[in-house]
């Protein structure tokens, strides 16, 4: 992976060629967002000050909870009073809570093991809003602060305080990238308006096919059963698709899933396939896509 300059160019992300649909970071099911405006180090846990905030973060990796660093876009304010979050992405029980911290030493209080079991740390009240992300951690891929330094400069100027620069989210060769929490939903290879178009749906409730990777959390086979049924469903409701479980099929590269969707159920094969690394020889993340195999449907809903 090419960290700290410049990746080249980076195709579109569903012309057919170097998809990044099923790119989303498997492992990141509870985060905790802390403010820190900088300077981000290449990795999080390597940062060094504030003591408290780098503590944090390094017990949130070891509980297992994704650590990001956050802070506004184009403007740069003093902390404390540092803004925290904590998310659960997992399944459909999805929350964000957060608040103004006046002393980073209360991270300390956090229950980062509870966090990670996908219970409250502690920190506060649940929060309505969503919390977009955007990666602008230059200091890990040029390109992702060239192309989402200005991505979340845009996203602000429409969305106001929902929107956040952060450190690395997983899939530089997709830059720009965003998540929108809690659900998890990662888009990328985004100008503003596709940028704007996945915001504006997600607050109604709804996801965007185009430049979806897929949802942090689950694995990269369910990713791509979910992209592919509701392409062919239509159904882009948050709640439309859940619960994919895949398995693995025998001897191949596939995974098979039967997926119910509003009472119409699915049989659906995947195969994992290589692609190559437009980023060039150093670019190692995220090379693999799915296609369909197979897709049935088993049975029909009846209309009412």
């Amino acid at each position: 992976m090419t960290r700290g300059k410049g990746c080249g160019h980076c195709p579109g992300s569903h012309t057919g060629e170097r998809p990044c649909l099923a790119s989303a970071t498997e492992k990141a099911r509870s985060w905790l967002l802390v403010e820190h405006p900088g300077p981000w180090p290449e990795r999080v846990e390597d940062l060094a000050r504030p003591a408290p905030v780098a503590e944090a973060v390094r017990a949130a990796k070891r509980a297992g909870v994704r650590p990001q660093l956050i802070r506004r876009a184009g403007r740069r304010r003093a902390t404390p009073p540092l803004q925290v979050y904590a998310a659960f992405s997992r399944g459909g029980e999805v929350w964000t809570e957060g608040r103004e911290l006046a002393d980073p030493a209360e991270l300390a209080s956090l229950d980062l093991d509870a966090l990670a079991a996908g219970l409250s740390p502690g920190l506060g009240e649940r929060t309505p809003e969503p919390v977009f992300l955007v990666c602008t951690h230059g200091r890990r891929n040029a390109c992702c602060a060239r192309t989402g330094a200005p991505l979340a400069r845009a996203l602000t100027a429409r969305f106001v305080d929902l929107v956040w620069e952060t450190t690395h989210v997983g899939g530089d060769r997709f830059a720009a990238n965003l998540v929108c929490l809690p659900h998890g939903l990662c888009y990328g290879n985004l100008g503003e308006t596709d940028a704007v178009a996945a915001a504006n749906a997600y607050l109604r409730g709804e996801v965007v096919l185009d430049r979806l990777r897929g949802r942090a959390g689950t694995s990269e086979p369910a990713q791509a059963v979910e992209h592919f049924i509701r392409a062919r469903t239509g159904r882009l409701g948050l709640a439309d698709v859940a619960g994919v479980a895949v398995r693995p099929v025998a001897g191949t590269s596939g995974y098979e899933a039967v997926v119910e969707v509003r009472g119409s159920r699915y049989h659906i094969i995947v195969d994992a396939v290589q692609q190559s690394a437009p980023c060039g020889p150093d670019c190692e993340e995220n090379l693999r896509t799915y296609v369909v195999r197979e897709l049935t449907l088993l049975n029909e809903a009846a209309l009412v």
